[in-house]
C-alpha cells in the first residue's frame, strides 16, 4: 500500500512512520513535511536510505504539489500536519486556520478527485471542551465546544473531513486522541519541557492551580491504534483513542521532579492561561 503521510518529520508523525516500517508490513511511504520549528528530519534519518520511504519537503496548502503527490498512485493518506501548540494559537490564530482548516480542505479535495482508498484525519480530545471533575469521559456522540482557536481549528478540519464523508461518499476516518508523550516529542510540551527545565536547573512553570487534568498515552500506543484505523477503521466514523491515564499537571510535575531527583521548590505557579480546559478524559470503549 502506498500512503501519503504528512506531518510526518513531527512528533507523533515521525513514530508513526517508525511504527509501520518496523512492522514488516508491504508499505510504500510518502513523508511530507513543511519543516516548521516543530519538525525535525533528525527522527528519521536512519530511514532515508530505504528503498520504501521518500520524505518530500513542502506545505498540504500547496494544492499543485498536493495533486503531484497524489497522483503518483497514493492508496492511502494519514494527515498530522497541524499547528497544535495552544499557547501559540492564542496569539497567531490565522497560522492555524490555514494549515488546520484550510489546508485539510485542500488535502480531502485532491485526495477524492484521485480515488484515494483510505484517508485517516489525526485529531485531538480537545475539540470536546472542558468537563468538571465528575463528569462522564467524552465518548464519540459527545458534541463539539472547542474553547482555543487551536482546538476550533482542528474541530472545523472534523467536520470538513465529516462532509467530504457525507456529501461525496469518500472514505474518511477521523481519530481523536488524548495527551501523548514519548520519544521525539518537541520541548514545548509539558512532560519534555519540564524534564529539559528540571536537568537545567530552571524552574517549572506550572499553570493556575495546577490541577488541571489530561488522560495521558504513549505514542507508540497512538500509532498501533492508527495503523489498526487504517486498515480497519469503518468509513464515516469517529474513533477516541485513550490511555486510561488521568493525571493532574502536578501529579505530572512532581512525578518528573522525583525521578529526577529535584525538589518541589522547583515548581513556579504562574498566570493561568485563556480557556484553559479543567480536565480531559476519554471513553475509548468504540475501538476496543
Amino acid at each position: 500500500m502506498k500512503i501519503l503521510i504528512t506531518g510526518g518529520a513531527g512528533f507523533i508523525g515521525s513514530n508513526f512512520i517508525r511504527s509501520l516500517i518496523q512492522g514488516g508490513k508491504d508499505y510504500q511511504i510518502i513523508n511530507l513535511d513543511k519543516l516548521t520549528y516543530a519538525g525535525n528530519l533528525e527522527n528519521l534519518s536512519d530511514l532515508d536510505h530505504l528503498p520504501n520511504y521518500e520524505f518530500v519537503r513542502g506545505d498540504i496548502c500547496d494544492g499543485k504539489l498536493i495533486e503531484r503527490l497524489l497522483g503518483s498512485g497514493i492508496e492511502g493518506v494519514v494527515n498530522f500536519a497541524a499547528e497544535s501548540h495552544v499557547d501559540r494559537s492564542l496569539y497567531e490564530p490565522d497560522v492555524f486556520i490555514q494549515t488546520n482548516v484550510v489546508g485539510v480542505q485542500i488535502l480531502l479535495h485532491e485526495a477524492m478527485r484521485h480515488k484515494v482508498k483510505k484517508f485517516v484525519q489525526v485529531s485531538t480530545d480537545e475539540v470536546y471542551g472542558s468537563l468538571g471533575p465528575q463528569d462522564p469521559c467524552f465518548c464519540e456522540d459527545c458534541p463539539l465546544a472547542p474553547n482555543s482557536p487551536y482546538s476550533a481549528s482542528k474541530a472545523a478540519g472534523d467536520l470538513l473531513a465529516r462532509s467530504y464523508f457525507k456529501t461525496y461518499g469518500f472514505p474518511v476516518v477521523v481519530t481523536r486522541c488524548s495527551n501523548n508523550y514519548g520519544a521525539y516529542q518537541f520541548p514545548e510540551k509539558l512532560i519534555p519541557l519540564f524534564v529539559t527545565n528540571a536537568l537545567e536547573n530552571k524552574p517549572l512553570p506550572v499553570y493556575g492551580d495546577g490541577l488541571n487534568v489530561r488522560d495521558w498515552i504513549h505514542v507508540e500506543d497512538h500509532c498501533r491504534a492508527l495503523e489498526m484505523i487504517l486498515e480497519k477503521g469503518v468509513p464515516g466514523e469517529f474513533y477516541n483513542i485513550g490511555g486510561e491515564g488521568e493525571r493532574t499537571n502536578l501529579e505530572i510535575t512532581q512525578t518528573i521532579l522525583r525521578i529526577l531527583g529535584k525538589p518541589d521548590s522547583m515548581i513556579q505557579y504562574v498566570t493561568d492561561r485563556p480557556g484553559h480546559d479543567r480536565r480531559y478524559a476519554i471513553d475509548f470503549s468504540k475501538i476496543r
